[in-house]
């Protein structure tokens, strides 16, 4: 009796099969200088160094965490592609650097034609939000490697900055003001505790709750290109893991700090319900989540509320959230307030 990689598990031909389906996806995402299609061993892009005195290139890699628990439990998979896409780009950014091109290693026991094509579907939105060509990526089929149903992703974004025009600690000054963006939500950090306060491994959450936490991360490119062509942008913080007092610290020379002024924006529902329902501390919530604000912009304070307006105007909430202010070596760089204190 003869076996094949089929009766294996993986099925060669319909991996074919997907990747004519989602050439289409990949190629809307495309930029003047993508070369080749999808489907060959690497993709190829051309840089043009005319338009920067002394490039540089700027990689970044990030997977979307356990927020793909909720995907499957809703069976909403097109979503958290854009998830992967923010988490890569929205790091790209904060050195001022511009998108170029994505890839997506996409990892699944058996392989779900519609359920992948959905995910791809994400991943396509989220390169266009953010301008780069999703160049190419990796399907891999691992039978007996995940549950059914369920899968795994990693994103790989290469963007280019002028060094001259790098953002970063070496621009921030004393005096300068704090511009909190908004985020939509939870983004893609902090779900490990979100469901062990609702229990989700064990009961499956109304259909709303679900809809709730599964919004995608934002995506910031097209907020930091306005800021930077705008404003004398020093630095920009992308609240992720660890929250704001894990992140704005990262975007400070040693000699300053940040202090941020307590109730200066609306916190999201969805973080006092996490607070309430698991019994969370205020200090726990803060280093977890990003409370509301998915980046931070710093620039002179004169510049705050113009810069702000720009944002309201297509529909980006932001808010003067604080200071930047000298600090001793024995003070910490991170000064949030409670609302009691």
């Amino acid at each position: 009796m003869s076996t094949t990689y089929k009766d294996a598990g993986v099925d060669i031909e319909a991996g074919e099969a997907f990747v004519r389906t989602i050439m289409p996806l990949a190629k809307s995402t495309h930029r003047p200088e993508v070369l080749g299609s999808l489907g060959g061993f690497s993709g190829l892009f051309r840089l043009d160094k005319t338009r920067y005195e002394d490039p540089l290139l700027v990689a970044a890699t990030d997977g979307v965490g356990t927020k793909l628990k909720l995907a499957f439990l809703a069976e909403q998979h097109d979503t958290v592609g854009i998830d992967l896409v923010a988490m890569c780009v929205n790091d790209l950014v904060v050195c001022g650097a511009e998108p170029l091109f994505f890839l997506d290693y996409f990892a699944t026991g058996a392989l779900d034609q519609e359920q992948g094509r959905q995910v791809i579907t994400g991943i396509a939105e989220g390169c266009r939000q953010a301008g780069c060509a999703l160049l190419g990526g990796e399907t891999a089929e691992m039978p007996g490697f995940y549950v059914q149903g369920e899968y795994d992703l990693a994103g790989f974004a290469v963007g280019v900055v002028d060094r001259p025009k790098m953002l970063g600690p070496s621009k921030v000054l004393p005096g300068d003001g704090l511009l909190g963006i908004a985020s939509t939500g939870v983004h893609s950090n902090g779900f490990s505790l979100l469901r062990r306060v609702f229990n989700l491994d064990e009961k499956r959450p109304e259909a709303d709750a679900l809809r709730d936490w599964l919004s995608p991360t934002r995506i910031y490119v097209k907020s930091a290109q306005l800021l930077t062509a705008n404003f004398d942008l020093h630095a920009l913080a992308h609240i992720t893991g660890g929250g704001l007092p894990g992140n704005l610290p990262r975007v400070l020379p040693e000699h300053l700090a940040c202090l941020l002024e307590v109730d200066s924006w609306p916190q999201p529902e969805v973080f006092t319900r996490i607070a309430e329902a698991g019994g969370v501390p205020e200090e726990e919530m803060r280093r977890t989540f990003n409370m509301g604000i998915g980046m931070v912009a710093v620039l002179p304070v004169g510049q705050l509320a113009e810069a702000q307006a720009l944002l309201e105007e297509l529909g980006i909430p932001a808010w003067d959230i604080g200071r930047i202010q000298s600090r001793d070596d024995k003070d910490p760089q991170f000064h949030w307030p409670s609302a009691s204190a």
